[in-house]
């Protein structure tokens, strides 16, 4: 009869496109997220950044903060959301497991599931950084949160992390070489331990423009911009990098497993180019910014993953969405953006704005062409059955 056939076929396309809403929650989809920093008062609104950022096609999301507007703004789009216990809290939710407690209550469960809060960092750039009398208090605070999380039984549905700069290593050349600072160990050790027993990745903020402006007359733009290069031999290893970047990543795992950490994966929380600077920040330009992130972008794109971890893909955040007009320190800060204020595309990587661009009508036609093979792939399938299970 016709009814159980249609009946078999609907069924059929139900397991093989099942809803959104029916899957698991994943931290991180894909290879490719962004940082939306908001140190500006020039930026779009929360709302108009989802639309900004779904007609992008960008699923991955990072902030800085739990801003409410942004937690609600992101309700329903069905983007991956970290968002962030800043440095200033750290001390507080170390001391008090009730006030990180008080936290969850307030920016993570009233959200959810609407808002697919998938992450939450705890601190950012602390181990290393200048303010010392946040180091011991960072695992406290992190394992407070934790047991936080446990208690509203989301412990396994949001990862929790803290980024590290390039400061917390004693050396990166060769990537083979690099290890943790020895002043650092003691509390790098217990938080390793911790990241360990509950299965979350080591986030390391990895910038080759940073490294490439510390010494541009010793390193080969072309080798810091994934452009054809000689690149280099890591001595101890003999393997081959021709880019910074998946060398910066596996200084991360040596150090790693200098420590004793073989089994944890490196995801990168910050990477980007500055389109401008001060003049003392050399290749800071909008052609090098486009170069950088075009080739990050494709490499990120192809799943690979580095010389020393070939079958781990590598995971990345680029930094950041928006130029952020009123961040402190050198001119760079405040030139890392892909988009510009009104939603149009800094320069083009591939990607699409608000708003329509010179730069990115070609791209969005070979867009089009794209999307259309699909619809008509799919109706031909849609046809085949029919044809197949009609009476």
């Amino acid at each position: 009869m016709m009814v159980p056939r249609m009946l078999l076929l609907l069924c059929f396309f139900l397991l093989a496109f099942p809803s959104p809403g029916l899957l698991a929650v994943e931290a991180f989809v894909g290879g490719y997220g962004i940082n939306y920093g908001r140190i500006a008062n020039n930026i779009p609104s929360p709302d108009k950044v989802v639309e900004l950022l779904r007609k992008s096609k960008i699923r991955n999301v990072k902030i800085y903060d739990s801003d409410h507007s942004v937690l609600d703004a992101f309700k329903g789009s069905g983007l991956n959301l970290v968002i962030a216990i800043p440095n200033e809290l750290v001390k507080d939710m170390a001391a008090n497991e009730s006030r990180s407690m008080d936290w969850l209550n307030q920016n993570v469960k009233p959200y959810l599931p609407q808002t697919r809060i998938v992450g939450i960092t705890v601190g950012n750039e602390v181990l290393g950084g200048q303010d010392q009398s946040l180091y011991q208090p960072l695992v406290d605070a992190l394992k407070n949160v934790y047991n936080g999380l446990k208690k509203l039984h989301l412990e396994k549905e949001i990862e929790l992390f803290t980024p590290h700069s390039e400061a917390v290593f004693a050396t990166t050349y060769p990537p083979s070489a690099c290890v943790f600072k020895e002043e650092l160990m003691p509390y790098m050790k217990p938080l390793l331990d911790f990241f360990a027993m509950i299965h979350s990745p080591f986030y390391v903020n990895a910038y080759p423009f940073l490294a490439y402006i510390s010494d541009p007359e010793h390193i080969d733009i072309n080798y810091a911009l994934f452009k054809p290069n000689n690149g280099i031999v890591d001595p101890n290893t003999s393997l081959h990098y021709d880019n910074m970047f998946d060398a910066q990543i596996d200084a991360a795992y040596a150090a790693l497993h200098a420590a004793g950490y073989d089994d944890m994966e490196v995801r990168v929380a910050e990477t980007g180019w500055a389109s401008s600077g001060d003049q003392n920040e050399a290749g800071a330009s909008s052609e090098n910014a486009r170069t950088y992130n075009f080739n990050l972008r494709k490499r990120l794109f192809l799943r690979k993953g580095t010389p020393l971890k070939p079958k781990r893909p590598v995971k990345a955040y680029i930094f950041a969405l928006f130029n952020e007009n009123q961040k402190f320190g050198p001119g760079s800060e405040r030139h890392y953006g892909l988009f510009l204020p009104d939603g149009r595309i800094s320069y083009d990587i591939g990607i699409s704005g608000l708003l329509p661009s010179s730069a990115s009508s070609s791209m969005l036609s070979m867009k089009k062409i794209r999307a259309g093979g699909w619809i008509l792939h799919y109706l031909a399938t849609v046809l085949l059955y029919i044809f197949i299970f009609w009476p």
